[in-house]
């Protein structure tokens, strides 16, 4: 495997062509108007066209734009955080309300000069949207608070339909890729969140690329089912700058087609796995049966009051 990545040519399956319409553009100025932080567009993902404009998803990054820790995968800056503005919640909702979503995920830079991770602002978002759009289901994507379990409550406070957290990588290259963050660490909260909460998915995800085996990459999907991990994403990893680690190698759709068949094989009951999936990609999709269910009975509480007709694909 190359060692240089500038010696590695993107394969044409990686090539997309960016669809800028209207719809696009007009959700990009309500993020600009509301100030608020989309890790679509901070972590430069290839689907945010996508799902801004077909899906009705997004993936809203709370709690500021800049992150305590300094990942060698991220493109989201490194510095001093900015003081927690508790007026995020609500113009995060009403942007959902606006958009007309379907599916939201929330996640966070690490915010390791807090107490608490971030997590109360996590939960009063997770109830901001609750209270505006009942039908939207809510998918949280937090950091690992360091270890910090005594905040997990607080987290799932607003009671999220689903819980995200990566692994990112495997545990032989934990340190090389992911800032402060723990190999083990990350497990042990995925498992507290379930024993808290047993029926809410949990979820994880896993970049290719990084130089990591096939073997590893089992190794990782066993440990995330070791610890009653539900859904799985693998994705490729692209390098955002010339600063972050290179990219070792290409992987093929069919050998993402491979992953996915031995994830849903191991017992993951939902894996996306591809080139260009990331850890949101189709997460509308991984709800619940019982969230599921809670869409339903909004729609046809929706009904019965405003004698609309919701189409059962919106919800």
């Amino acid at each position: 495997m190359a060692k240089n990545y500038e010696h590695i040519r993107k394969p044409e399956w990686l090539k997309i062509k960016l669809n800028t319409n209207q719809s696009y553009m007009k959700l990009k100025k309500l993020m600009k108007d509301k100030k608020l932080n989309t890790v679509c567009e901070e972590a430069r993902c290839p689907n945010i066209h996508e799902c801004w404009s077909e899906r009705k998803t997004a993936t809203f990054m709370i709690l500021g734009d800049t992150c305590t820790r300094g990942c060698r995968f991220c493109a989201v800056k490194t510095g001093l955080p900015n003081e927690l503005d508790w007026g995020e919640p609500e113009r995060v909702a009403e942007s959902v309300e606006i958009m007309g979503l379907k599916h939201v995920v929330v996640t966070s830079v690490a915010r390791d000069d807090l107490n608490d991770g971030g997590a109360a602002v996590f939960g009063e978002t997770v109830r901001a949207i609750r209270r505006r759009v009942p039908g939207c289901s809510v998918e949280i994507l937090p950091s690992d608070m360091k270890g910090d379990y005594e905040s997990l409550s607080t987290l799932l406070g607003g009671e999220p339909d689903i819980f995200n957290h990566n692994i990112e990588t495997v545990r032989r290259l934990t340190k090389k890729v992911r800032a402060i963050a723990m190999y083990d660490r990350s497990l042990e909260l995925l498992r507290r969140v379930k024993e808290l909460r047993p029926n809410t998915p949990t979820k994880s995800s896993i970049m290719v690329g990084l130089g990591e085996t096939k073997e590893e990459l089992i190794e990782a999907m066993d440990d995330l089912r070791a610890h009653n991990v539900d859904i799985v994403t693998i994705g490729q990893y692209l390098q955002p700058t010339k600063k972050h680690l290179n990219v070792e190698r290409y992987y093929h759709p069919d050998e993402f087609e491979e992953l996915k068949r031995i994830a849903l094989e191991k017992g993951f009951s939902h894996c996306e796995a591809g080139p260009l999936v990331r850890s949101s990609y189709h997460a509308d999709e991984q709800v619940s049966k019982t969230t599921a269910q809670r869409r339903m009975e909004y729609a046809k509480g929706y009904e019965e009051t405003s004698g609309e007709q919701l189409s059962t694909t919106n919800f």
